[in-house]
């Protein structure tokens, strides 16, 4: 398989980043919500109140779909193995995790998620100003989730204290044990629910690379 070139730069990995088309994705979606909020206008204190609740459940999200979706285990049941194409990819990305092709969120999710949510926002928000200040609070930290991720699968390491932070944490998780450092742009969940560990109490696993598949890049459901 032919790999696209990984950037070496913080300019390169800017201009790479939106030949993808996950980042696209998102990109128009916060170019059509963001505007439209500000346009909206009727701004109060509950607009602050749920950036502030999705910020500060943005952790414990990334933790929940890291753990239970992305490294869910395909189950047999009556002869029938149950697996989904999300976790099939992740097990990919983890088979080839130098790889920028195959990293971001599934095309197909897309098709799905956005209609989803708008539904849930618009559904359940008092009002539609509020309903698209979750919106674009939601698809700016998705965006960035993007970013962060694919930033440190490239080989640029960034220089800033923050990212750096980030970098290393996710590195560990695909190099050093699956099991833990499950955060990509917020560390608290890990921190909260047990999975960030001092280094030095963490045997190095040996599949990190086969999240425990005789399959390295996920395409079987074989356990090893």
């Amino acid at each position: 398989m032919i790999h696209s070139e990984s950037p070496t730069t913080l300019a390169g990995a800017l201009r790479r980043f939106p030949e993808f088309l996950s980042p696209r994705v998102l990109l128009v979606a916060c170019a059509i919500v963001v505007p439209t909020r500000l346009a909206l206008g009727d701004w109060s204190w509950w607009d602050a109140a749920i950036v502030a609740g999705v910020v500060a459940f943005w952790p414990f999200q990334e933790w929940l779909i890291h753990v239970f979706i992305l490294h869910y285990r395909p189950v047999t049941i009556f002869g029938r193995t149950i697996d989904f194409a999300v976790p099939r990819s992740h097990r990919r990305h983890h088979g080839d995790p130098w790889n920028i092709d195959i990293l971001f969120i599934p095309s197909h999710v897309f098709l799905y998620a956005i209609p989803l949510q708008v539904a849930l926002w618009v559904g359940l928000a008092p009002t539609l100003p509020l309903a698209f200040t979750g919106l674009a609070t939601f698809y700016l930290l998705t965006l960035h989730y993007e970013w962060v991720h694919y930033l440190v699968h490239t080989r640029y390491r960034p220089n800033s204290w923050l990212y750096d932070r980030l970098w290393r944490n996710h590195r560990l998780h695909h190099c050093k044990n699956e099991h833990y450092w499950f955060g990509v742009t917020m560390l608290s969940g890990d921190r909260l629910l047990g999975t960030a560990p001092a280094l030095g109490d963490v045997p190095t696993s040996a599949t990190c690379r086969t999240l425990g598949f005789e399959d390295d890049l996920g395409g079987g459901v074989r356990a090893a």
